[in-house]
């Protein structure tokens, strides 16, 4: 505890690192924007569901509680550590809405419904949820999967901590089997989720430098 109290004192003591913070937020809410618009856009050129060679031959599996309060319960573990190690805040953020416009970019590209939204209308009107309370994605935003993406770029941000790097790679693989057996995603969204994330993480990597090499001290 006398540890964390150290790192924010250190943190929020320090002028460029909370112009940074403050940066970094700014980009993250932007880039929920940008999600929201791209979102709301694909769901009004939605096409067809196509053939998949992976999904046409797996029955499709109830895997809504991974898919959501899982989704939910990583957010909240991942807002515990950056609360005990804030020094991370600023890249976490800041990769994590460059993850987030790119996705944007490549969901306005790619006009396909999902193999099954079954989920999102269910929680909707079993549970008087509207969508917009729980998720800025109406279930047709496909390409790529953010549920097998996201924790991979965590993984690689946080790959020095042994323990991290490993609970990371197994919500990516738990969530990418989730998606795929409940036919929530195209095994392409999944597949390319993982180059992707890399790709994401190397540009934020360079392009913040000085954020990440904040991640990098002792």
């Amino acid at each position: 505890m006398h540890k964390v109290l150290i790192n924010h004192w250190e943190f929020w003591n320090n002028k460029p690192m909370r112009l940074r913070l403050l940066l970094s937020i700014i980009l993250l809410i932007l880039s929920l924007g940008v999600t929201y618009i791209a979102s709301s856009y694909t769901d009004s050129y939605t096409g067809h569901v196509v053939p998949d060679l992976l999904l046409d031959h797996i029955p499709v599996v109830n895997v809504q509680y991974v898919f959501f309060q899982g989704a939910l319960a990583i957010l909240i573990f991942l807002i515990g550590i950056l609360l005990l190690n804030p020094k991370f805040i600023p890249f976490v953020l800041e990769s994590s809405a460059v993850f987030f416009v790119t996705r944007s970019f490549f969901m306005i590209m790619t006009h396909l419904s999902a193999p099954s939204i079954v989920y999102y209308s269910y929680i909707e009107r079993e549970h008087h949820i509207p969508q917009t309370l729980f998720t800025i994605s109406s279930g047709n935003d496909l390409f790529f999967s953010g549920h097998a993406g996201f924790p991979i770029l965590l993984m690689l941000i946080f790959w020095t901590n042994r323990h991290l790097r490993y609970f990371f790679l197994a919500c990516s693989v738990i969530a990418s089997i989730a998606v795929i057996i409940g036919h929530l995603h195209y095994s392409i969204d999944v597949f390319s989720a993982y180059f992707i994330a890399y790709g994401i993480f190397q540009f934020s990597k360079w392009f913040f430098r000085s954020e990440y090499l904040l991640t990098q001290t002792k």
